[in-house]
C-alpha cells in the first residue's frame, strides 16, 4: 500500500464532500501497512503482513447522524457511500448531545513517521526474531515473543473546511523468557516510532537475566511493602488514572476527582508535590497525532473529532490542573474542549534503578503487573498480580526472587507515598520513570510464575 500524500488524501476527501446533500459531513480516510512475527517455544509460529485503506463518511441532518464506510475509491463507490450515510442519518434518532462540527484548525507538526520503520520487510522481522531466539537457545531458555510494525496515514476533513493529515509509524515488541524447568520467568517490552532505536537482542537479554534470577522464588507474607516499580509496572496504574480524568464523570460524581455537592477536585493538591504529568504530541520521544479522534486520541476510539492535540499539563507539583472534556460537556460548562492525550509524560527524578535498590533497606522490585481490574472507580482502587520477575531487596541488594503477589492499590495513594523517581523511559507510547513507593499493599500470594 502506498501511503497517500497530503494532496492525494485531500483530493479524495474533497471529492466525497462535493457529493454531500447533508447539513454537515465529515470524512476520515486511513491507510496502513502492518506486519508481524510471533514465536513461542523457541520457534516462529506465525508471520505476516497486511495492508488496508478505508474511508468513513458521517452525514448529519440536524441532530441526526449516520456513518458508512468503504474501501473502494472510484467515483461511483464514493458517491454511493455518501448516499448511504445520508440514508442512515435520516433514519437515526436525534442525538441530544450533538455538537456542530469544527471549522478549520491549526495543527502542530509532529515527527511521528520514520522511514526506517516504513521500510521494514520480512527479512528484517526474521532477523529481529533470530536475534531474540538465538541467545535463548544457547542458554537453554525458552522464548516467546511478538513484534508488530506499522506505517500509515490518517486524513480528516469536513464540510466546514476542516482538514488534517498525519503520517505515523510504530514498532511494538514484547518478549517473555522462561527457564527450562518453567520456574523462572522474565519479561521486557519496547515500543518506538523509529525502528533504528530498537534492539530485540538487548531487550531479550534483560528478559533472560530476569528469568535466570527468578528461579526458586520464596514466599513472603502479604502486607505493606516499599516497592520499586519498573516503568512496565508503573505505566499500568498511571495509565488507568490518566484515563479517569474525564470532567463529566467528575461532575456527575463517578470519579476520583468528584466531590460532594457536584464539585470537583480541579485545582486541589492530590499527590506528592514532585508529581507532574503532562502531554505533548510534539515530544521527540513519543510523538503523537496532531489531532484527536472521536474518542480523544490514544485512549479513545477513531473517527473525526478534529480538535488539535496540544501540550497540556494535567498534574503540576501534585495539583490537578486539567481534566478532559468532550465537546458537548465543554460547551455545557463553558470551558475549552480538551481531548484525552495521545500519550502522557511523567516528569522523573535523577536516581537510576540501581540507585533506588541501593538506597532501599527492605523492599520489593516489581517487573510488571498483569490482569489488572478496577475495584472502586471513586478511589481508583485496582487489583492485579505481579509477574515475570519479582524480587526481595534487603540492605541495598537484591537478595532473592519472591513468589508473585496480588495487590490492591490506588495510583492516587501510590503517588502520595512516593519516595523516589528515576529517569522517564518510553513505555506503551508514554514516558514513565521507575518509581519507589512506600506502603504498597500486597493482599495475597499467587503461585503463578
Amino acid at each position: 500500500m502506498a501511503i497517500l500524500t497530503r494532496e492525494e488524501a485531500k483530493k479524495i476527501i474533497d471529492k466525497v464532500l462535493s457529493y454531500s446533500k447533508a447539513d454537515e459531513m465529515s470524512v476520515a480516510l486511513n491507510g496502513n501497512r502492518t506486519g508481524n512475527i510471533r514465536y513461542a517455544r523457541n520457534s516462529v509460529s506465525t508471520s505476516g503482513e497486511s495492508t488496508n485503506q478505508s474511508l468513513a463518511v458521517t452525514a448529519v441532518f440536524g441532530k441526526k447522524s449516520g456513518t458508512a464506510t468503504i474501501n473502494e475509491f472510484d467515483d461511483a463507490s464514493l458517491e454511493k457511500t455518501v448516499r448511504r450515510a445520508e440514508e442512515i442519518a435520516k433514519l437515526a434518532p436525534e442525538n441530544p448531545e450533538y455538537v456542530p462540527m469544527l471549522g478549520p484548525q491549526n495543527y502542530a507538526e509532529t515527527k511521528s513517521f520514520a522511514q526506517s520503520t516504513a521500510d521494514i520487510d520480512p527479512e528484517y522481522r526474521a532477523k529481529a526474531a533470530f536475534e531474540s531466539l538465538d541467545p535463548c537457545k544457547k542458554k537453554n531458555l525458552t522464548a516467546a515473543g511478538y513484534l508488530e510494525d506499522s506505517a500509515g496515514f490518517t486524513a480528516i476533513g469536513n464540510s466546514k473546511g476542516l482538514f488534517g493529515y498525519n503520517k505515523a509509524t510504530s514498532v511494538d515488541f514484547t518478549i517473555t523468557v522462561r527457564t527450562a524447568d518453567g520456574l523462572g520467568s522474565g519479561y521486557a517490552i519496547r515500543d518506538v516510532n523509529d525502528v533504528s532505536k530498537l534492539s530485540t537482542k538487548a531487550a531479550t537479554e534483560v528478559a533472560m537475566q530476569k528469568a535466570l534470577a527468578s528461579v526458586s522464588a520464596r514466599a513472603l507474607e502479604p502486607g505493606k511493602y516499599t516497592v520499586i516499580l519498573e516503568p512496565a509496572a508503573a505505566v499500568d496504574l498511571l495509565g488507568n488514572m490518566m484515563r479517569s480524568m474525564d470532567a463529566r464523570n467528575a461532575d456527575e460524581g463517578r470519579s476520583f476527582l468528584s466531590k460532594k455537592g457536584g464539585e470537583t477536585r480541579l485545582g486541589e493538591k492530590l499527590f506528592d508535590e514532585r508529581v507532574t504529568i503532562y502531554s505533548d504530541p510534539t515530544n521527540a520521544e513519543i510523538p503523537g497525532s496532531p489531532f484527536a479522534g472521536s474518542g480523544g486520541g490514544r485512549f479513545g476510539g477513531g473517527g473525526v473529532d478534529g480538535r488539535p492535540q496540544e501540550k497540556v499539563t494535567w498534574i503540576e507539583n501534585g495539583v490537578v490542573k486539567n481534566m478532559t472534556y468532550s465537546q458537548f460537556w465543554a460547551q455545557k460548562k463553558g470551558v475549552k474542549a480538551t481531548p484525552s492525550p495521545s500519550g502522557f509524560i511523567m516528569v522523573g527524578g535523577t536516581e537510576s534503578l540501581a540507585d533506588m535498590i541501593k538506597n532501599t533497606e527492605k523492599g520489593i522490585l516489581v517487573t510488571r503487573f498483569w490482569y489488572i481490574r478496577a475495584v472502586d472507580p471513586q478511589t481508583l482502587l485496582y487489583t492485579g498480580l505481579t509477574r515475570d520477575g519479582t524480587f526481595y531487596i534487603e540492605n541495598g541488594k537484591i537478595k532473592f526472587p519472591v513468589k508473585n503477589f496480588r495487590f490492591n492499590e490506588s495510583p492516587v495513594i501510590m503517588l502520595n507515598n512516593l519516595e523516589a523517581m528515576g529517569a522517564p523511559q518510553r513505555i506503551g507510547g508514554n514516558l514513565v520513570p521507575p518509581l519507589k513507593i512506600r506502603d504498597f499493599t500486597f493482599s495475597s500470594l499467587s503461585d503463578a510464575v
